[in-house]
C-alpha cells in the first residue's frame, strides 16, 4: 500500500470514448492512518425452481459435525461460511382455497411471503419482495439499485399456471404489490448495463460501434496507465487482475455471439445474441458478472433465476434429457428420482462455482464473500407433492461478520422463510417490523 496525504474515492473510474469503467476496492482508496471502515455488504439471491429430492439434500447430523449429502456435496468446500437451515416454509404458497398453481404461487411467495392474487389478468398482486427493501437502502448510493438476472426467456402477461399470471412465475423481484420486475437474460445486456455503450441506444451508433471489434478496455487503457504510478504493487496486481476478468467476460459474450450468428440458419438454434448455448456457460458468465458488479460496487443486491418456475430446460451434459418441470413430477419412481437428484447436484454444483468466485475476488479487508450474504433455494420442496413446507435453503457468506457458518440448523417445522429474510434485514442495520407473514426473527445465524 502506498502512505499518500490523499486516497483515490472509493467510486473511481476509467474512461475513454464515451465508456466508464468502474475500479474494485483498492489499498490506495484507504486514507491513509485512517480507521478501518465499515465494509460494504452485499446480498444475493439464487433460485433454483421446481423443488429438489429432499432425502439427498438434507442432512442427517444438526450443528457443526454434520455430513454434507450427496445433493450438497459440491458445496463442501464453504462449509466454514455456509448454513444449511432446515423447517422454514412458505404457507402463501399453498393453495389456501385456490387450487392448482404452486409453481405460480412457489415463485411469487419466494421473496415476499405473500399469497399472490390468483388471475391472469392485468389485476395482479403480491407483495414487495425482500431484495426490493434491500435495494431501497443498500442500493442508496450505487449506480444500480438492484440487477433481475435469470436463464430463459420468459415473459410477464398471460397465464402460465392453473390461473396465474406469468408474473408470478417468471419474477422473484417486486417493487411493489402490483409491479413484477423482470430479469434479463441477455449477458451482452447485462455487460452494457455495468459498463455502458456509448451515450445512445440508437442501433447506427451501436452498430457503428460493434464494427470496431474493439475490447470495452482498449478505450480506457490510456486512462488506467495514468492511474498506475499512484498504485502500490499490490494495487497494481489487483487492477490488472480485475482488467483481465472484465475482458474475459467480453470475450466469452463476443464469442457466443460470433457462435450464434454462424448458426443462424439453423431454427433449433437460434437464440438472442450474447446468450450462451449451454446452461453451464450461461450461468457461470452471469454468475462472472454478479461478481464483477460486486467487486466495484455498481450494485450491492442480486437476484438470478436458474430455471422459471415450471421450466422444462433439459440437461444432456448431465446424462438427463428429460424435462425438468416433468422429471419432477416423479411419482416416486426410482429411476426419475435419481436422474432429479442429478440435475439438483448440478445446480449445486452451478452455485458452488459462483462462491469461489466471490471467495477469489479480494475486497477491503477480505473477500466479497466475507462480505456478502448468498441465498440460495427453491420455494417448493417436494416437487412431486408440490409441498412447500421444509424448503431447500442454503445461506453462504459471512455478512460481513453477521454470519456464522459451518452449521446445520433446524428449526422446527412451518417457521416463516420471512423469518430468515427480517433475520437478515436486522443484521444489515434495516429496522423492518413486520415481512410477509413474519412472526419474529431466528435465532443462531450468527452465535454458534
Amino acid at each position: 500500500m502506498m502512505i499518500t496525504g490523499t486516497a483515490l474515492p472509493r467510486r473511481t473510474f476509467l474512461r475513454g470514448l464515451g465508456t466508464a469503467v468502474a475500479l474494485p476496492f483498492l489499498d490506495a482508496m484507504k486514507p491513509a492512518f485512517a480507521a478501518r471502515p465499515t465494509p460494504i455488504r452485499r446480498v444475493a439471491f439464487v433460485y433454483t425452481a421446481n423443488g429438489v429430492i429432499m432425502p439427498d439434500w438434507t442432512p442427517v447430523e444438526e450443528g457443526t459435525g454434520f455430513e454434507f449429502t450427496k445433493t450438497l456435496h459440491p458445496v463442501e468446500p464453504f462449509r466454514d461460511q455456509l448454513l444449511v437451515l432446515t423447517g422454514l416454509a412458505h404457507r402463501n404458497g399453498e393453495a389456501l382455497g385456490d387450487g392448482p398453481g404452486d409453481h405460480a404461487r412457489a415463485g411469487a411467495s419466494w421473496l415476499t411471503g405473500v399469497h399472490p392474487k390468483k388471475t391472469q389478468g392485468a389485476d395482479i398482486r403480491n407483495g414487495q419482495s425482500v431484495d426490493q427493501i434491500l435495494a431501497k437502502d443498500l442500493g442508496q448510493s450505487t449506480p444500480l439499485p438492484s440487477l433481475e438476472l435469470g436463464l430463459q426467456d420468459v415473459r410477464m402477461v398471460g397465464g402460465c399456471d392453473s390461473g396465474y399470471s406469468c408474473a408470478y412465475s417468471n419474477t422473484l423481484s417486486w417493487s411493489s404489490s402490483t409491479t413484477p420486475l423482470p430479469y434479463e437474460n441477455n449477458p451482452r445486456r447485462v455487460f452494457e448495463r455495468l459498463f455502458g455503450d456509448g451515450d445512445t441506444t440508437d442501433p447506427v451508433e451501436r452498430a457503428a460501434r460493434a464494427r470496431q471489434n474493439r475490447s470495452l478496455l482498449d478505450f480506457v487503457l490510456e486512462d488506467a496507465q495514468r492511474l498506475r504510478p499512484r498504485l502500490g504493487t499490490s494495487d497494481r496486481r489487483r487492477l490488472g487482475n480485475y482488467l483481465d476478468s472484465v475482458r474475459e467476460v467480453e470475450r466469452r459474450i463476443q464469442n457466443s455471439e460470433r457462435r450464434d450468428s454462424d448458426y443462424i440458419d439453423l431454427p433449433e438454434l437460434v437464440r438472442p445474441d450474447g446468450i450462451p448455448p449451454t446452461f453451464e456457460e450461461h450461468v457461470q458468465l452471469m454468475s462472472d458478472l454478479i461478481t464483477i458488479a460486486f467487486q466495484t460496487d455498481l450494485t450491492r443486491v442480486v437476484t438470478l433465476m436458474y430455471s422459471r418456475e415450471g421450466g422444462n430446460r433439459t440437461y444432456r451434459s448431465i446424462g438427463v434429457p428429460d424435462a425438468h418441470h416433468g422429471l419432477s413430477h416423479h411419482r416416486n419412481d426410482a429411476a426419475r428420482m435419481a436422474r432429479l437428484q442429478l440435475i439438483d447436484r448440478h445446480h449445486v454444483a452451478m452455485f458452488a462455482d459462483f462462491l469461489d468466485k466471490m471467495r477469489g475476488a479480494e475486497d477491503e479487508d477480505g473477500s466479497l464473500l466475507d462480505h456478502s450474504m448468498v441465498l440460495y433455494g427453491s420455494s417448493l420442496s417436494d416437487s412431486n407433492q408440490h409441498t412447500h413446507d421444509n424448503l431447500p435453503t442454503l445461506l453462504a457468506g459471512g455478512g460481513g461478520g453477521a454470519l456464522h457458518g459451518g452449521r446445520h440448523i433446524r428449526y422446527a417445522d412451518g417457521t416463516p422463510m420471512t423469518n430468515l429474510f427480517l433475520t437478515m434485514l436486522d443484521r444489515l442495520e434495516i429496522q423492518r417490523d413486520q415481512l410477509g407473514d413474519s412472526t419474529g426473527q431466528l435465532e443462531h445465524l450468527t452465535g454458534l
